[in-house]
């Protein structure tokens, strides 16, 4: 039974209909669009800094440092948003995990790559390699929001969005322009370029409102959600 505000149980129905489920699915199941279960078993994952909610079973969690990714790593490691910083969880156990209530996705990568928003990577499995890529084009225009996770290989990934993402197909001829505070992830043989609109008109209200675009040119897709993040809030 539900009413306007929300749905309305007696104690027992909403234990019930609430509670954790066990549906055997893998490694990564969704309890809801919003929340991330890992199953561990001797094994280990990455998650994003501060994503764990609850958690049973024996399980260690060790933040990344800054060294854990190489000295190629070093310096975005140091200068990156906590967005960008991982956790290591170890051990036997499951894991619950969620980001400021966003949507949920789970990719499978089968020798292939994705490049997604920093603020975005939720949870990966090791057998992804994962690099950081900054957007040097835009680091003078914007506070945040410059530093993206390249996944690539064989593995299960868990990406965020607000509210349902929307993929735009990339074809030679038909390229796509996105705002950047609402793109997440693009296949990774994309390299997005940076495009404005700054004008005289934009100065005396007469541009388009999106002064800085990035530009996707080629074969491949890219993943938007109907919501700008802002990222310079970000600690």
């Amino acid at each position: 039974m539900s009413d306007s505000i929300g749905a309305r149980y007696d104690l027992e129905t909403f234990v019930q209909v609430s509670q954790q489920k066990d549906r055997n699915e893998g490694v990564f199941e969704l309890e809801s669009d919003r929340m991330l279960k890992v199953n561990l078993n001797n094994s280990m994952i990455w998650t994003k800094l501060g994503a764990m909610v609850a958690y049973r079973g024996n399980l260690k969690f060790t933040r990344e440092g800054i060294f854990d990714q190489g000295l190629g790593n070093l310096l975005k490691k140091m200068v990156s948003s906590e967005g960008a910083r991982l956790t290591k969880v170890e051990g036997t156990g499951k894991l619950y995990a969620a980001d400021q209530g966003k949507k949920i996705t789970i990719i499978q990568l089968r020798n292939q790559g994705i490049t997604v928003n920093a603020n975005d990577v939720l949870a990966f499995e090791p057998t992804l390699t994962n690099k950081i890529v900054m957007m040097r084009k835009i680091a003078s225009m914007m506070a945040g929001g410059l530093f993206n996770i390249q996944l690539s290989g064989t593995g299960l990934a868990a990406i965020t969005t607000h509210f349902d993402p929307l993929i735009l197909i990339v074809k030679p001829g038909e390229p796509a322009c996105t705002d950047p505070n609402a793109t997440v992830a693009w296949s990774s043989n994309l390299s997005p370029q940076f495009k404005t609109d700054m004008s005289f008109r934009t100065f005396i209200g007469r541009g388009s409102g999106e002064t800085f675009q990035m530009l996707f040119e080629g074969n491949g897709f890219v993943v938007i959600q109907p919501f700008e993040e802002f990222y310079g809030a970000s600690s």
